[in-house]
């Protein structure tokens, strides 16, 4: 018997992949019938370390909708005091809000970079 799926294939830098290249895969049909998933925007600034900060913004990668879930993310901060850094990672569980939805928190440190080598520091909660 045969069980007709679509989906969406995302390229992933899982660094525990046997291979070194992955992928994520989510389902958005399931014999007919749809299989919800949603993203949410994240922005924010960084802290403010060797003499300047950075701005961020970005969206999460989609994740299934109505069960426990998280999501990944990925962007680069802009270009300020000669570099940018790199973030990712991955958001906290899903917060609900009192009228429906959600949000996520997020927070993490950004790759090292910069003439003088440092990283900062980034926090913040993605859109509903």
């Amino acid at each position: 018997m045969e069980i007709p799926v679509t989906g969406l294939m995302i390229h992933s830098n899982d660094p525990t992949s046997d291979s070194g290249h992955s992928h994520d895969l989510y389902i958005t049909a399931w014999d007919g019938s749809p299989v919800s998933v949603h993203i949410h925007h994240f922005s924010g600034a960084t802290s403010f370390d060797a003499g300047h900060d950075h701005h961020y913004a970005g969206k999460t990668e989609p994740a299934p909708s109505g069960v426990p879930h998280t999501h990944k993310y990925f962007s680069f901060t802009t270009f300020n005091d000669g570099h940018k850094h790199e973030i990712r990672g991955v958001t906290g569980p899903a917060m609900p809000l009192p009228n429906g939805g959600h949000y996520h928190k997020f927070k993490g440190v950004t790759t090292i970079n910069g003439a003088h080598p440092h990283s900062h520091k980034y926090s913040g909660n993605t859109s509903t």
